[in-house]
């Protein structure tokens, strides 16, 4: 059986194996003849709206042969809905990366979230890879890039945050990103209703509303704090790069998006605007120039000569 084509997959056809994941809204679980495919369970089906569900499994399916793939390797997209006599009880998707976790001192596998690159690293995770100052940088460049893909097909992600992005740097730097299921196309409701997690909430967004507006102000967090190695960095806070990662260029155009992003709701820097940033091809407001002083005339030199009415080459 496979998933690739979008078909809804009966419940009961499913063999549960272990559960490596328990969040908020639902439980993950590995699949037995399932190859690399996990399925996420619904806590509470009945609050599901499976349309939106099915929304989301059709942008993967609408997408060419190509993109497709990059979406697969980019994140843990909906791939199916899982059903049970005739209600969305989940649904199916790829498993992250091994590239993604790690193995901490008691044996457990773990992912590598977002988390550990905004703190110094630690004794009880030392065998996450730590990034150099290049790398870290490369990270930030293609979070932006995944994002501001999924921005030009339409979609809103809802929820960002140091939980549900993941990364790696072997064999080089790439992002992974997690709780698609939150995602929706511009104008349409959620699978279910919007999370936000604390201290990546957009403060300035209406009650209940979430638009790409809000999507940039979250990405703005996410890139200062990973930039910064800073769990609480935020736009319109003190921000200080670690050394090597910005150069002098970049890292004012970073200081200048991010206080744009500390603006107004509606009014935040697009992730266009974040990629022309990282590449270092910021415009740079020049100031206008000064004319040359004239240099002083002798008025003398000149009556001389209207008196004569000739010019000669002596003059």
């Amino acid at each position: 059986m496979s998933a690739d084509d979008g078909a809804d997959v009966p419940l009961g056809s499913l063999r549960l194996l272990d559960r490596i994941g328990d969040g908020g809204q639902g439980e993950v679980y590995t699949l037995g003849g399932w190859s690399g495919v996990l399925y996420k369970s619904y806590r509470e089906p009945r609050r599901v709206d499976g349309d939106a569900l099915a929304a989301l499994v059709a942008v993967r399916r609408a997408l060419e042969p190509g993109d497709r793939d990059r979406l697969d390797a980019e994140a843990a997209w909906p791939l199916c809905r899982v059903t049970d006599g005739g209600q969305v009880t989940g649904f199916l998707m790829h498993r992250a990366p091994s590239t993604m976790m790690w193995r901490a001192s008691n044996g457990d596998t773990k992912l590598t979230e977002l988390a550990f690159l905004l703190r110094p690293p630690k004794r009880a995770w030392q065998e996450v890879v730590q990034p150099s100052p290049g790398e870290r940088y490369d990270l930030v460049v293609a979070l932006v890039e995944l994002l501001d893909r999924l921005h030009t097909m339409g979609l809103v992600l809802g929820d960002l945050s140091q939980a549900n992005v993941l990364w790696t740097v072997r064999p080089g730097p790439a992002v992974y990103l997690l709780d698609c299921d939150g995602a929706r196309p511009a104008g349409r409701e959620p699978v279910l209703a919007q999370a936000d997690t604390i201290d990546w909430n957009d403060p300035k967004a209406p009650p209940g509303l979430v638009t790409v507006d809000s999507d940039r102000y979250k990405a703005a967090l996410a890139l200062a704090r990973i930039l910064a190695q800073d769990a609480y960095a935020a736009p319109g806070k003190p921000f200080v790069p670690l050394p090597g990662v910005l150069d002098e260029r970049r890292e004012a155009a970073v200081r200048r998006l991010l206080g744009q992003a500390a603006g107004d709701f509606g009014t935040r820097p697009d992730l266009g605007q974040w990629r022309t940033a990282l590449a270092g091809r910021d415009v740079i407001k020049l100031t206008a120039a000064t004319p040359a002083p004239r240099p002083m005339v002798d008025r003398s030199k000149f009556d001389e000569i209207r008196q004569r009415g000739t010019i000669s080459l002596r003059d």
